[in-house]
């Protein structure tokens, strides 16, 4: 194909310099035809690219048509490729190979994207009442906590009207976490909306039916009949009927996430986000109101319904425990009082926390922790065992791991090595569980007081910790303070009755 600057130099040259067509095209290596078309027009010729016919697809063209109509109406991830599409017609009789199918798919797919009369490529401007719709959309972002760079799972909440934003980062998207991202949404904006819309999430909708209806999750609707919102969910693959919180996203990105912010962990992480959604509030301007997001939120604020208490966002299931005392949950283990092993407990499993029920009661409860083949263990659950056993007191990993204080640290290390130290240092443990909540208190209090006299012993120990323990005694009196009291009949001298006495005596 002829360049511009090839038809300038041909004209120029033949008209200018008077250069002969053959000399011409000797020089350029051109046709003397295309020498004649260059000197005719000024402007680049235009080569029309005609399609190839494709004979083998004409009569499954309707087939293949009908199908890629019925797939554009599904969710992007549910559409057939030119392949699955392919082996679809050779199973109808097709004999031809792929590349004609895959052609016409990609045709097809590009005569839909011009097409400039579709009226899903034109929208309606929208506009909330205030209080009323609240949009919630999850995405994907990179940050570094404790040093390492990890993927996370962000939750962003979005008032329509007002434009308030609100965001909080997760491990992951499990229902517990979706459950705890409304409790912290809802404590921000000061309120709940009427009206919660979401995607089709697993966590939030059972089954989808034709139009707008829906089976929620039964978990999820204990939700918002606690906050008291409607949860609606939107059309499959259909983005802008949550365009608002969908465009939050993109920019949560760009102002939060880039570059990859650096923090200790979630709990600061969070601390930071919720800061920045106040901080971007106030800074940028409503798009349809002469104030800042700020100002609008401060007025919507006002219509959101209070919240009276904060939801309990659990999910629960029944575990066995180990003969270890132990209950796993996402691959971790969490420790639970030991007479429970080999029992069956309720397992609650919050974003935060992990708690074991048994018997209507709270026996056991964890921060939650993530990864895999994690321990967690809590030292008081495994003190029954010590009664029977206490040489696992050496060894046992909850006692590696207790962060004693110091002065319990120094006697116990001491005691340890005296004969049947074992059962001595056990002996103070369970005096100490004995008095309570308090009870670890006194233990390092009547440790430090053994630890001043020079000579560490068990025995020491335990009467400073009866000391520490014991009922207060009642005051000693001062005599000096009470008042004396009076003699009102005075005492009568009478000897007679000695005499009487001494008479006695004499006769017998």
């Amino acid at each position: 194909m002829l360049k511009m600057t090839s038809i300038a130099e041909i004209r120029r040259r033949h008209f200018v310099d008077g250069e002969s067509i053959s000399s011409l095209s000797r020089d350029l290596e051109l046709s003397r035809q295309t020498i004649r078309k260059a000197l005719k027009k000024t402007e680049c010729p235009v080569y029309k690219r005609t399609n190839q016919p494709l004979p083998k697809v004409g009569k499954f063209k309707n087939q293949l048509e009908e199908w890629l109509n019925f797939d554009a109406k599904l969710p992007r991830k549910q559409r057939r490729t030119a392949r699955r599409l392919f082996e679809g017609l050779q199973i109808e009789g097709y004999v031809g190979s792929y590349s004609p199918i895959q052609k016409f798919v990609k045709n097809w797919k590009q005569e839909q994207k011009v097409n400039p009369l579709s009226p899903s490529k034109a929208f309606v401007p929208l506009a909330f009442p205030a209080g009323e719709t609240c949009q919630f959309d999850w995405s994907q972002e990179t940050v570094n906590l404790g040093g390492i760079s990890q993927v996370i799972k962000v939750a962003h909440f979005r008032l329509a009207h007002s434009r308030q934003m609100f965001v909080i980062a997760y491990p992951r998207e499990t229902q517990e976490m979706v459950f705890d991202a409304h409790v912290q949404a809802f404590k921000f904006l000061g309120g709940t909306p009427k009206r919660m819309v979401y995607d089709n999430l697993k966590t939030v909708v059972d089954a989808i039916f034709v139009g707008k209806e829906r089976q929620f999750n039964r978990r999820f609707l204990t939700l918002a009949n606690h906050y008291m919102f409607e949860p609606v969910a939107c059309t499959p693959a259909s983005g802008w009927e949550k365009g608002q919180v969908e465009n939050q996203v993109g920019n949560i990105r760009e102002w939060l996430f880039t570059p990859t912010p650096k923090f200790a962990d979630f709990a600061e992480l969070n601390a930071w986000l919720a800061q920045r959604c106040t901080e971007l509030a106030q800074q940028r301007k409503h798009p349809t109101k002469d104030c800042t997001i700020a100002q609008s939120f401060s007025e919507e604020q006002l219509l959101l319904t209070k919240i009276v208490a904060d939801f309990d966002g659990y999910i629960e299931k029944s575990a066995r425990v180990s003969n270890t005392c132990l209950v796993t949950v996402d691959y971790n283990s969490y420790s639970v009082p030991a007479e429970w092993a080999t029992r069956y407990v309720s397992v609650r499993i919050s974003a935060t926390h992990i708690r074991m029920i048994a018997d209507h009661q709270e026996i056991a409860c964890h921060a939650r922790v993530f990864g895999r083949e994690k321990l967690v263990c809590n030292p008081w659950h495994y003190l029954p065992i010590l009664e029977v056993k206490p040489g696992a007191l050496r060894h046992g990993i909850p006692f590696q791991e207790w962060d004693l204080p110091v002065y319990i640290k120094v006697v116990r290390d001491s005691i340890l090595k005296q004969e049947k130290g074992d059962r001595a240092f056990v002996n103070l443990l369970l005096m100490a569980r004995e008095i309570g909540e308090q009870g670890l208190e006194v233990l390092e209090v009547a440790c430090d007081l053994t630890l001043q006299t020079g000579c560490v012993n068990a025995s020491i120990v335990q009467n400073e910790m009866r000391r520490l323990t014991e009922a207060t005694r009642p005051k000693n009196l001062d005599a000096s303070q009470l008042a004396t009291p009076k003699l009102t009949l005075p005492p009568v001298a009478d000897c007679s009755r000695y005499d009487e006495l001494r008479r006695f005596n004499n006769v017998h």
